[in-house]
């Protein structure tokens, strides 16, 4: 393969690595990347500004309760706070939440003794608001932040040590180490209807021979989040590692296991690849063999839709899904590494059988799908990241499938290609080889963008590495917005386990001890460790009571939420505050005057945010004070009397 240049938007051209895997072109594209973005000199250690407890840099606010017992403070949930973090020098009044109705916010309180403070415990009351109005005590939620130990970096950002990741419920009193932070999370659900305005109560805490109330106050801003979001979600997930890490084998308990992981996903607003796993539809062929002798019109499928609409439907009304990745029989599959040929009833492609057949087949699910309302929901995503080699097999299944069905979208994990156009129609490349020039060419004919980052890219791009600033996946969204790309795909969510790099059944990975995501498939042996990078495919965590996957009963919880998990939510939801304005924009243009203008710049992102796809803030207050002002904008213009639902 030539080599080729790639322009990314405010970087010099890279050389391109060669279109292997997502997952195998990490390392490569690190090295390609160190000295453009720092120079001949190794990239510096950025863990000071975000993590390392002996930096210069200090964020947070020290709160009313400390004394000489134990100091207490807050800070925004977009920082990881090590165990030795210094105590910050400003003081604050109160742990302080903005949050619209509808939506989850989070900020974190700090709790650093001076000696072992035991039997801690910490009890929200109920915060009063405007006009006795009323945030209830089960509003606030405070969940503990676990430290998973680091002991190979991702890549030049990260460093060895304990990263703050995983948020488990607290199940019993805690305990809070001298001379350590035990950061806590402070997560406020605002219920639908709630009144704007300014809450404010406590936090109660109690341990042994000690006890402190930390101020708490939330401002409700004048209008609701939709249901549905906006941004389109797409993320794979893997019931059957839910099932064994949670020692399930029943189904009543398998599906009451999976309504907690949906209700959770719905929660962050992301969409699962499948959401139907237990109710697949069953599709009813003619009993015969296949010989040429069968007449191709006999061969008709009869499809039993039943469970899968029953499930499908609660998918979107329920936990408000807004995608799902629809099987096609027939197509074949593959990617880069390898493929699978098509065939359908023991009939190869070229013959009359399997084009009767597969025509059949897309024609009955594309019209069931009209008949439901559900053609904008769903995708056909069969080939993964071609090569240029599988370009040409690519293209005739997407032809196959154009013919059969023509309505059913058809997304391709791939850059703009010219070899590829009249594919695809919606696009999702890597985030790194995403090329705006050429995209808004393609919008034009009416297609979408999606985009993906997983392995790669690493730094100095938006990564989801547990080793990299808390801000990146947050600032990856308003990039996602810079750029009107629709919607993020990422390729796995609950990757526990890696089967080559742990080959005894009987032990399997316990991801709060080994938080690498480390290679499975491309023909990687049994007994081989590659690095994916830190959290690689995993947002969510088994509950601690499944994390070694042999628990003694069944574990019938849902669950444990990760910090970047949390990210992902706000970022969607930042998406989500620009895309009411934007429509509030719109509908109300003609009466504002010379007002619209102020309301169009906000819908810009600004460089304190993101000035590129390299240059962006790890301190999360730049995007916290826009986020803030676009509240304003929204609250201005009537937002809150008139809540703007997401458009298809």
């Amino acid at each position: 393969m030539s080599p080729r240049g790639i322009q990314i938007e405010g970087e010099p051209s890279m050389p391109y690595i060669g279109h292997r895997s997502h997952h195998s072109i990490a390392l490569a594209i690190t090295l390609a990347l160190v000295s453009t973005a720092f120079g001949e000199e190794a990239a510096p250690d950025l863990s000071g500004g975000y993590h390392g407890g002996g930096a210069d840099c200090c964020f947070g606010e020290l709160l009313p309760g400390s004394s000489e017992r134990a100091s207490l403070w807050w800070a925004s949930s977009g920082w990881k706070i090590s165990p030795t973090r210094k105590l910050p020098t400003s003081q604050g009044e109160a742990i302080r939440i903005s949050a619209a109705r509808n939506e989850a916010e989070a900020a974190q309180l700090v709790i650093s003794p001076q000696s072992d403070l035991r039997g801690l415990s910490v009890t929200p009351g109920d915060l009063p608001g405007p006009s006795g109005a009323l945030l209830p005590a089960h509003a606030v939620e405070v969940l503990r932040v676990r430290y998973v130990n680091v002991t190979e970096p991702t890549d030049p950002t990260g460093v060895v040590g304990l990263w703050p990741d995983p948020l488990p419920p607290i199940r019993d009193s805690l305990e809070a180490k001298g001379g350590e932070n035990l950061p806590l999370w402070v997560r406020v659900t605002v219920p639908k209807g709630t009144p704007a305005g300014i809450y404010s109560g406590k936090l109660m805490l109690q341990a042994e021979n000690w006890s402190a109330e930390v101020p708490l106050q939330v401002e409700v801003f004048g209008f609701e989040l939709p249901d549905q979001m906006t941004c389109t979600t797409a993320f794979g997930f893997r019931p059957d590692l839910v099932y064994r890490y949670h020692g399930l084998t029943e189904e009543g308990d398998k599906r009451a296991v999976l309504a907690k992981y949906w209700e959770n996903l719905s929660d962050h607003h992301i969409s699962p690849y499948d959401p139907a796993p237990l109710d697949p539809f069953v599709v009813d062929w003619p009993k015969i063999e296949p010989t040429p002798e069968v007449r191709p019109e006999v061969l008709v499928p009869t499809i039993r839709w039943s469970a899968w609409d029953q499930a499908v439907t609660e998918a979107f009304e329920r936990y408000h899904f807004r995608t799902l990745r629809l099987p096609m029989v027939g197509m074949g599959s593959g990617t880069f590494h390898s493929r699978q040929e098509p065939e359908l009833l023991g009939y190869a492609e070229d013959t009359p059988q399997y084009q009767a057949a597969f025509t059949a087949y897309g024609r009955a699910v594309q019209e069931h799908l009209r008949e439901k309302g559900w053609l904008d929901e769903v995708y056909v995503y069969w080939f993964d990241e071609p090569d240029p080699k599988d370009y040409e097999f690519v293209m005739n299944g997407f032809r196959k499938l154009k013919e059969a069905a023509p309505d059913i979208p058809r997304m391709l994990t791939e850059e703009v290609k010219g070899e590829l156009v009249g594919g695809p129609n919606i696009w999702c490349p890597l985030s790194v080889s995403y090329d705006h020039s050429s995209a808004e060419e393609r919008r034009k004919a009416g297609e979408k963008f999606w985009w993906y980052v997983c392995t790669a890219p690493p730094a100095p791009y938006c990564t989801l590495f547990i080793d990299h600033p808390a801000t990146e996946l947050r600032v990856w969204l308003w990039q996602t917005w810079q750029r009107k790309i629709d919607g993020i795909l990422v390729w796995k969510l609950n990757y526990w386990h890696s089967e080559p790099a742990y080959p005894d059944k009987d032990h399997p990975q316990n991801p709060y001890e080994d938080p690498m995501g480390w290679m499975m498939g491309y023909d990687t042996p049994l007994g081989v460790r590659k690095k994916w990078g830190n959290g690689d495919g995993r947002f969510i965590y088994p509950p601690e009571a499944a994390a070694d996957g042999k628990p003694g009963q069944p574990v019938l919880e849902g669950p444990v939420d990760s910090i970047r998990w949390e990210m992902l939510r706000d970022g969607i939801e930042d998406y989500e505050y620009l895309a009411i304005l934007k429509r509030l924009l719109e509908s109300k243009r003609d009466t504002l005057g010379a007002k619209a203008a102020e309301y169009e710049m906000l819908l810009a992102v600004p460089k304190e945010i993101t000035g590129s796809m390299t240059e962006f803030t790890v301190d999360p207050a730049p995007i916290e004070s826009r986020r803030v002002s676009v509240a304003r904008a929204i609250e201005e213009l009537g937002g809150g009397e008139n809540p703007s639902e997401p458009r298809p």
